[in-house]
């Protein structure tokens, strides 16, 4: 595999990971996947504790109301040309509701995984962030 198809492959593989788990916070913005893209030509045993502790420092910090609100926004996004304008202003107001701490996280989840039983989309189903906080 060349250099470029690497740093590419670790650029999509990060933006893929943001709906799994917040990944601007799991790995502190683009800094492990800047660090996979840097040496992708590097054996594995030399960059890898370097990547590791990237990963490590990002997952310190626990994910905030606000980054949790972001990905709920991104998920109803998938959403927006299936859901009619009433069905969009209840899951908005839930996750507004959330972002001003008068809802629980559990509620614009459990909605969102509502709409995707109806509405599946490929990409969605193979995220895990829905299925981490179903039950919260």
């Amino acid at each position: 595999m060349n250099i470029d198809k690497s740093r590419k492959i670790a650029v999509i593989e990060s933006s893929n990971t943001k709906i799994n788990g917040d990944a601007r916070r799991v790995i502190q913005g683009l800094r492990a996947s800047n660090l996979l893209a840097e040496h992708a030509a590097l054996p594995p045993q030399q960059f890898a504790p370097r990547y590791f502790q990237a990963l490590m420092d990002g997952l310190a910090q626990p994910a905030t109301r606000g980054s949790h609100t972001n990905v709920l926004q991104h998920l109803a996004g998938y959403l927006k040309r299936d859901l009619g304008r009433e069905e969009k202003q209840e899951l908005s107001q839930l996750i507004m509701g959330y972002h001003d701490g008068t809802v629980p996280l559990s509620a614009p989840v459990a909605l969102l995984n509502r709409h995707f039983r109806r509405f599946p989309n490929p990409y969605i189903s193979q995220q895990i962030y829905l299925q981490l906080h179903a039950s919260v």
